[in-house]
C-alpha cells in the first residue's frame, strides 16, 4: 500500500464508539438464555492449605440449589488445564481443576449453581470447608528460603525452572574486566491487577439433544479458550462453541482459560443447560491472575568514551501457585528485550521461576517489554549519573543506528528498521520547556527514554523453535457478497481498541470501495478462522491487517476479470471508478471499458455467484478469499518518551507534570484510535510508575481487595501538556508495511518517570530501583538522604 491513501491513516471514528455510548453494548452480564441458572464460587480463605474436607450439605438441601461440584466432583469430569509455554525443567505441565491443596487465597475449590445470583452467593456461605493450614510462603524470598515448604506438592523446593538467553558467560566476564565503570542494581517490579473495566464471566449452555457446548465469554481468545475446554471437558472441537460479545477491557487478563471458568463449563455440562457466572470486583482483586511480579539483578558494564560493553541480569520471576498457560513467558521476554535499541559487546539475562502462595501471574499488557525498560533506562541513566555525562547523549552514543538494520541482538531478536535516535532526539526537544520558578521545597527535572517494542507476535517457526504450544499465523476470509457489500471475517477479537474500524479501513482501501460497504465479523469460533493469540502481543492489526492486504489483492483482481468478461475486453482495459457516496448497484460504481460500457459493481457480484463470467470452469464462483499470513519474522516498533516531573520534599508526592511520545509503528491506519492506543498506554503506565501494586499479607492473604485500596490513575493525574507524535518506517515483511503499537504506550512510563525523578533529586536516584514510586516510599529515600521538607540538607 503505498501512494495515496483514501482511507489508510485517515481518522475514522471507531465504529463501536456509537454503539456503546448509547448504552446499546452486549456484555457479559447483559446476556441472558432460556431456563439460565447462576454461578458462584467457593474459594480459599487461606493461602496454603490442604481441603480435608468439602462439605456441601446444607446447600444441596436448600431447595434454591440446582448444583454443588467440589473437588471429587470436579475430579471425575475435568481433566487439567494444559500449560504452553514452559521453563526448562518446570515440574508441573497443567493446572488442576480439581483442587485438594489449597495454593493461594482466593483459589477456586467448587462451585455452586443456583436460581439466582444472590441464591448462589448464600449458598457459598453453606458449604463448610475443612482446611488444614500449610505455612504459606507469599514472597520469592520466602518461597526460596531454606526449608522453605514446596508449594507444588510432590516437589522438593520452589524453584519452577530456569533458561538463560544470550553472550556466553566468558564474553560478560570479558566486558565486566575491561570496564571504566560498572553499574549494579537491584530492582523490584510488584505484581499488578489488570482492573479491566469488565471483569471476567462466562455464559455457558449445553444442549444435551446435540452435545453442543456454547460458551460466550468475556475473553480474549476464543479459540484459545475452545482448545482448552475441549481438554478439560472431553468434548470434540466440532461440539464447543466460544463466542466473545462486547469485551470491557482486558491487557492480558482474558487471554486464558482459568479453572473457575472451567467450573461454569462443566456445572453447563453436568446440568445440560444455561449458566452464567459474572466476577465480582472482589474476586477480580483477589482471584482473577495477576501482572508482573519480579526481583532482578543487573549490570551495566560502560567502557571507556561511554560506550557499553555489556548489560548482565538475573531475574526471578514469581509465578505464583503455578505457572499459568502462559507462565514465564513475561519474564522471558524480559531477558530476551534486556538490550533494547543499544549497541553492546555483550548481553545476557537467566530466569528462575519461582512458586509462591499467591495467585498466579501471566500475561499483562507491555509483557515483559516493560520491565526490560525500567531495568534498562534505569541502569543507563546511573551510568550517566555517576560519570557526570548528559543521560540522552549516553544514550545516543550507544544507540543502533539505521543503517546498522537489520540487527540482531545477542539475545537474538532481528531488528527490521527504523531510526531509534530520531525517535530519542524528537522526544527529548518536545520536552524542552522554559525554567520553572518553583519554591525550595519542589524539585523539578526531565528525563528521556528510548525502547523497542516486538509486535506481529510470533512466525510459527518461531514459537516452534522455542517449544511455545501456539500457533503464531492469523488468518482472515474475505468475502464480497451477491449484492456487493463486503464483511471480512478475522480471528482476531475487539477488546476496546477498534479493531475491527482499522480492518474494515483496509479491506475498503484494498478493494477501492466506500467504508460504509464493509462489515467485520469478530469473536466467533464457528464463523472466525483459526487464531490461537487473537488480540494480544501487539499483533492483531499488523498480522490480520496483513492477510487483509492480500485476500483484498487477490479479491480486486478476481474482480476486475470478472468485470472484463462481462464487459468483452480484457482486465487491464477495465478500471475501477466509485464515489464516496455511491452503494454497490449505483452507476456511480462500476467498471469501465475504454469503449465506454460499463457494469455495476453490484452486478458484476451478483453474476459471479451464478457462476457467470469465469474464464474457464475451474476458476472459483465464490468472491471470497481465505489467507492464512504467518510472519515471516517479528517485527519491531520503537519509541522514544520523555517526562517532565516535580518532587514535593515535604510530602514525598511526583507529580507528572508533561509527557511526550515519539512513536513509530509503521504504517499507521488510524491516527485517532492509534493516539488513543498510545495514550491510554501512558496514562496506564503511570499508574504503574506512582501508585499500582497489588499486595498481601505476611500470610499470604491479598491486602488489596478493592479500588479502596488498589489506586488507579485519576484525571488529576493525567499531565495537561500530554503529546503524542508518529514517525513512519514501514515494515518490510508486513504487507501494507504495519507494525504493532497496543503495547508501546505502557512500556515507558515507569522508566521515564524513575529516571526524571533521579534527575529531580539525585541524592535519592541510587534508590529508584523499586515500584511505585509512591509518596511514602519517596519519603523515606528523601529523610534517608538528609534532605528537609524546605528543601535543605541536614
Amino acid at each position: 500500500m503505498t501512494g495515496e491513501h483514501r482511507y489508510i491513516g485517515k481518522p475514522v471514528p471507531p465504529r463501536h464508539h456509537d454503539r456503546l455510548v448509547r448504552g446499546h453494548g452486549r456484555f457479559l452480564g447483559d446476556l441472558r438464555a432460556a431456563g439460565m441458572l447462576h454461578a458462584a464460587i467457593v474459594r480459599s480463605p487461606l493461602a496454603h492449605a490442604a481441603v480435608a474436607g468439602f462439605d456441601a450439605t446444607a446447600a444441596r438441601d436448600d431447595p434454591r440449589c440446582a448444583l454443588v461440584l467440589g473437588p471429587g466432583d470436579l475430579a471425575g469430569c475435568t481433566a487439567p488445564i494444559p500449560t504452553v509455554w514452559r521453563l526448562p525443567g518446570q515440574p508441573e505441565n497443567s493446572i488442576p481443576v480439581a483442587v485438594r491443596t489449597a495454593r493461594y487465597a482466593g483459589q477456586p475449590l467448587g462451585i455452586v449453581v443456583a436460581d439466582t445470583p444472590t441464591a448462589a452467593a448464600d449458598l457459598v456461605e453453606a458449604v463448610r470447608l475443612d482446611l488444614t493450614p500449610l505455612p504459606p510462603v507469599p514472597t520469592v524470598a520466602d518461597a526460596l528460603a531454606p526449608h522453605a515448604l514446596p508449594v507444588v506438592p510432590g516437589t522438593t523446593g520452589n524453584e519452577a525452572g530456569r533458561i538463560r538467553f544470550g553472550s556466553p558467560a566468558r564474553d560478560i566476564a570479558s566486558a565486566l574486566s575491561r570496564a571504566a565503570l560498572v553499574v549494579e542494581r537491584e530492582f523490584t517490579l510488584p505484581r499488578v491487577n489488570h482492573a479491566p473495566l469488565e471483569p471476567r464471566g462466562v455464559l455457558a449452555e449445553h444442549d444435551r439433544s446435540t452435545g453442543l457446548l456454547t460458551v460466550h465469554a468475556s475473553n480474549q481468545s476464543p479459540h484459545a479458550m475452545r482448545q482448552d475446554l475441549c481438554t478439560v471437558l472431553g468434548l470434540r472441537a466440532d461440539r464447543v462453541r466460544v463466542i466473545a460479545p462486547d469485551v470491557g477491557g482486558s491487557f492480558g487478563g482474558k487471554v486464558l482459560l482459568h479453572p473457575d471458568e472451567a467450573m461454569v463449563c462443566a456445572a453447563a455440562v453436568t446440568l445440560g443447560t444455561a449458566v452464567r457466572w459474572v466476577e465480582s470486583r472482589e474476586e477480580n482483586f483477589t482471584g482473577s491472575y495477576q501482572g508482573r511480579g519480579q526481583r532482578a539483578t543487573a549490570r551495566l558494564a560502560v567502557g571507556d568514551e561511554g560506550r557499553f560493553l555489556a548489560f548482565d541480569a538475573h531475574i526471578l520471576a514469581d509465578l505464583g501457585a503455578y505457572a499459568t498457560q502462559a507462565g514465564s513467558g513475561p519474564h522471558q521476554v524480559t531477558a530476551l528485550t534486556l538490550q533494547g535499541p543499544y549497541h553492546v559487546e555483550a548481553a545476557a539475562a537467566s530466569v528462575t521461576g519461582v512458586y509462591t502462595t499467591r495467585v498466579p501471574t501471566g500475561a499483562y499488557r507491555g509483557y515483559g517489554m516493560q520491565e526490560a525498560s525500567f531495568i534498562r533506562e534505569r541502569l543507563i541513566d546511573e551510568a550517566a549519573r555517576e560519570l557526570a555525562v548528559c543521560p540522552v547523549e549516553l544514550r545516543l552514543r550507544n544507540m543502533i543506528r539505521p543503517e546498522d538494520l537489520p540487527h540482531t541482538t545477542h539475545t537474538g531478536l532481528t531488528y527490521d528498521s527504523g531510526d531509534y535516535g530520531a525517535a530519542l532526539r524528537r522526544a527529548a526537544f518536545l520536552a524542552r520547556r522554559p525554567p520553572s520558578a518553583d519554591p525550595p521545597s519542589v524539585r523539578r527535572a526531565t528525563a528521556a527514554v528510548a525502547a523497542v517494542e516486538i509486535s506481529a507476535f510470533a512466525p510459527s517457526a518461531l514459537l516452534e523453535a522455542f517449544g511455545i504450544a501456539w500457533s503464531g499465523w492469523e488468518g482472515v476470509r474475505l468475502r464480497i457478497n451477491h449484492d456487493g457489500t463486503v464483511t471480512a471475517h478475522s480471528g482476531v477479537i475487539s477488546v476496546g481498541q477498534g479493531i475491527e474500524t482499522s480492518l474494515a479501513q483496509i479491506a475498503a482501501e484494498g478493494l477501492g470501495v466506500p467504508l460504509d460497504w464493509v462489515r467485520v465479523e469478530l469473536g466467533d469460533t464457528d464463523t472466525a478462522p483459526h487464531s490461537d493469540l487473537s488480540a494480544q502481543a501487539s499483533r492483531a492489526l499488523t498480522l490480520a491487517g496483513g492477510a487483509l492486504v492480500i485476500a483484498a489483492r487477490r479479491l480486486t483482481g478476481r474482480m476486475r476479470a470478472l468485470a472484463a468478461t462481462l464487459l468483452g475486453t480484457e482486465p487491464a482495459r477495465v478500471t475501477l471508478r466509485i464515489t464516496a457516496t455511491a452503494g454497490p448497484s449505483s452507476p456511480d460504481a462500476a467498471f469501465h471499458g475504454d469503449d465506454g460500457a460499463h457494469i455495476t459493481w453490484r452486478e458484476v457480484a451478483h453474476r459471479a455467484y451464478r457462476g457467470w463470467g469465469r474464464r474457464q470452469s475451474t476458476d472459483p464462483v465464490r468472491l471470497e478469499e481465505s489467507v492464512d499470513f504467518d510472519p515471516p519474522q517479528l517485527t519491531f516498533a520503537h519509541g522514544a518518551h520523555a517526562a517532565e516531573v516535580t518532587v514535593d520534599l515535604g510530602t514525598g508526592r511526583i507529580t507528572v507534570e508533561g509527557y511526550w511520545a515519539v512513536h513509530d509503528s509503521g504504517v499507521v491506519v488510524n491516527p485517532l484510535i492509534a493516539h488513543g492506543q498510545i495514550t491510554g498506554g501512558i496514562v496506564q503506565g503511570l499508574g504503574q510508575a506512582l501508585t499500582e501494586e497489588a499486595t498481601a499479607d505476611a500470610e499470604g492473604i491479598p491486602t488489596t481487595r478493592s479500588f479502596r485500596e488498589y489506586t488507579l490513575p485519576a484525571a488529576q493525574d493525567v499531565p495537561r501538556d500530554l503529546v503524542v507524535e508518529h514517525t513512519c518506517t514501514p515494515s518490510t515483511a508486513i504487507p501494507g508495511g504495519f507494525k504493532g503499537l497496543g503495547e508501546g504506550g505502557i512500556i515507558l512510563p515507569p522508566a521515564a518517570v524513575a529516571c526524571a525523578v533521579a534527575a529531580a533529586v539525585p541524592e535519592i536516584a541510587h534508590t529508584l530501583t523499586s515500584l511505585p514510586l509512591t509518596p511514602p516510599r519517596v519519603r523515606a529515600a528523601l529523610r534517608a538522604a538528609g534532605i528537609t521538607a524546605e528543601g535543605g540538607i541536614r
